[in-house]
């Protein structure tokens, strides 16, 4: 997994809001769907998928918007409008988190995209595994503990 240091803060472009992450992420992604595309204005959304117990917004009130339907919340920044997180319906367990939002993302590789079947052909990650779509759910714990032995360095060539 990538060597992240713990605690860490971020916030969105103007400050407004705050958040800080005292567990190591479960998963890192990046998805290709055209709804990640327009929010982020960009060919993929870089996220970090954080238990809840070790995520939290430390200043500011973000607002829900950029709606992807039924139980699919994206917080973003009342000032700046600035995509901060996601939390899903019947989810409670993880905040799917921006990763750049963080004061230090030089941390961050993806290590799974989604959404590959809508993805720029020029659009290239490093991820070690891609998905047409979402992986299926029954895919995530295998996953995750794959991820949690990953050296991202071989993917990013350089030390953690």
């Amino acid at each position: 997994m990538p060597q992240i240091n713990l605690p860490m803060e971020g916030s969105c472009r103007c400050g407004e809001v705050r958040v800080k992450i005292s567990a190591a992420p479960m998963i890192t992604m990046a998805c290709h769907c055209k709804g990640c595309q327009k929010m982020t204005a960009s060919a993929f959304s870089c996220s970090a998928a954080m238990p809840t117990a070790g995520f939290e917004v430390t200043a500011g009130e973000p607002v829900i918007g950029g709606a992807h339907g039924d139980g699919i919340h994206h917080y973003h920044c009342p000032r700046c409008k600035s995509w901060i997180f996601t939390r899903m319906v019947g989810m409670e367990w993880f905040v799917n988190l921006r990763a750049t939002m963080l004061d230090d993302a030089t941390w961050f590789a993806p290590f799974v995209e989604t959404y590959t079947s809508t993805k720029f052909s020029w659009a290239e990650t490093g991820a070690r595994h891609g998905y047409p779509e979402f992986p299926p759910l029954d895919a995530f714990e295998g996953l995750m503990k794959e991820f949690a032995e990953w050296d991202s360095s071989t993917v990013m060539n350089t030390k953690t």
